[in-house]
C-alpha cells in the first residue's frame, strides 16, 4: 500500500567536515519489510554538530538526521504480516540503530554494546530528507495527537530512560543535575514521574535555570558562581547527592558530580564529551565513599516506553526552532548558539513540524 515513493528526493549528505550538501536523488528502493517515511520534524543535537565539524565519526555521504517523526507514507509487502506495524497515515517515531546481531552482545541481549551497530543519521541515511526508508520494526506508532516535534523527541527521551535506569534512581532520593538543554530537560522530567527529591539542576545559563523550574525542577543553581556546590550539598544536609548526572558532557562536571556525590552515591556520565577529555578522579575516594560511576549509550529496548511515557513529560513546554531543508546552516548555528531550547528542521515544513497540518 502507498501513497509515495515516486519522483524525486531532496536530502542533507554530510561530505566531510564542514561540509553538508543538498542533493536530489531518485527515492531509495523499499524492502518486504521496510516502510517509507515522511519525516515531519527532525532534531538537530550535539551529535549532527560534532559529525559536522569531523569530532564525530560518521560515514561520508550519509544523510543526517537521526532524531525523526513522520508519517508512513509506504509499506513493504510483508510488512502488514508483522505484529503491530505501523500503517500507511500513521505517524511514527524512529529507533535510529541497526546491529549486527552476531557478536556475544547482541546475542547476549546487549545489542547497544555491539561494535558494528551502525545510527542512521550517522552510517545510515538518516531524517533529513523528503523520505526515509527503514525497517518497519523500529517505526513506533505515535498517538494520532502528538505534535511532531515533540514526536522527534522520542529518540533523546528513550536514551535518557536508559540512563535512568542505569543510575536506579528511586522515590525520595537527592538528584543532581548538571545542565538543562534538552537531554536536561527531559531528565528532570524523568527524575519528577520517579519521585526523586529534591530535584536540583546546577546551569550556568538564567534561561535553561527557568527551563528546569518549568520541568519540574526543585532548586536551580548557577554553575558559574564558585560557591554553588557548597550551597546544593547544603540542601541535603551537607551529606551530598544519591545521584548525580553529569548532561554536559565534560571533565570538569564529571570531576564536580564525583565531588558532590553522597556516600554510597551513584554518578552518571550522560553527555558526551570529546573522545579526548580526560578527568582526574582520586582512587581513594571511589574507594573510601563506595561511589559507582557509569556511563550510558543510546537506548536499548527503551524506545517503546519512550512512546508511553511521551505523553507526561510536558515536553511542550519546551520552545521549539524550525528550519527549512535549505537552511540546515542557520539550525546548526541556532543548535549551537541556543537560539531556542530545542532546534528542528522540517522536511515538509514548519507547519507540519508544529503539527498544524499534516
Amino acid at each position: 500500500m502507498s501513497d509515495g515513493g515516486s519522483g524525486t528526493v531532496r536530502s542533507l549528505r554530510f561530505r566531510g567536515p564542514g561540509v553538508v550538501e543538498p542533493v536530489t536523488s531518485v527515492p531509495a528502493g523499499l524492502g518486504a519489510e521496510d516502510v517509507r517515511i515522511a519525516p515531519s520534524a527532525v532534531g538537530v543535537c550535539g551529535t549532527d554538530a560534532h559529525i559536522v565539524a569531523g569530532s564525530f565519526p560518521a560515514e561520508v555521504g550519509v544523510v543526517l538526521g537521526h532524531e525523526v517523526c513522520g508519517r508512513v507514507i509506504e509499506r513493504g509487502s510483508t510488512v502488514g504480516d508483522l505484529p503491530g506495524a505501523p500503517e500507511v497515515g500513521d505517524l511514527v517515531t524512529v529507533e535510529p540503530h541497526r546491529y549486527c546481531t552476531a557478536c556475544r552482545y547482541c546475542r547476549a541481549g546487549q545489542e547497544h554494546l555491539c561494535a558494528g551497530k551502525r545510527g542512521y543519521g550517522v552510517r545510515l541515511d538518516g531524517g533529513m530528507t523528503d523520505q526515509m526508508v527503514v525497517p518497519a520494526r523500529i517505526a513506533y506508532r505515535l498517538p494520532e495527537r502528538t505534535v511532531p516535534w515533540v514526536g522527534a523527541m522520542c529518540e533523546p527521551v528513550s536514551c535518557a530512560i536508559h540512563g535512568m535506569d542505569r543510575l536506579r534512581v528511586v522515590s525520595g532520593e537527592a538528584l543532581l543535575i548538571y545542565g538543562c538543554g534538552p537531554a536536561g530537560a527531559i531528565l528532570v522530567a524523568l527524575a519528577r514521574l520517579l519521585g526523586a527529591n529534591p530535584v536540583v539542576v546546577m546551569e550556568p545559563n538564567p534561561a535553561r535555570r527557568d527551563l528546569a523550574h518549568s520541568m519540574g525542577a526543585d532548586l536551580t543553581f548557577d554553575a558559574a558562581d564558585p560557591d554553588a556546590d557548597a550551597e546544593a550539598r547544603a540542601v541535603t544536609g551537607g551529606d551530598g547527592f544519591a545521584a548525580v548526572i553529569d548532561a554536559v558532557g565534560s571533565a570538569s562536571v564529571l570531576e564536580r558530580a564525583v565531588s558532590m556525590a553522597a556516600r554510597g552515591g551513584r554518578v552518571l556520565e550522560f553527555g558526551v564529551a570529546a573522545p579526548d577529555d580526560t578527568a582526574a578522579v582520586r582512587p581513594h575516594e571511589l574507594f573510601s565513599r563506595e561511589l559507582t560511576l557509569l556511563g550510558s549509550v543510546i537506548n536499548p529496548y527503551t524506545h517503546q516506553r519512550a512512546v508511553s511515557v511521551l505523553p507526561r513529560l510536558g515536553l511542550e513546554r519546551l520552545t521549539p526552532a524550525f528550519f527549512e531543508l535549505s537552511e540546515f546552516e542557520n539550525a546548526l548555528r541556532g543548535q549551537r548558539e541556543g537560539v531556542a531550547d530545542k532546534v528542528f528542521v522540517a522536511p515538509r515544513g514548519v507547519d507540519v513540524a508544529r503539527g498544524v497540518t499534516r
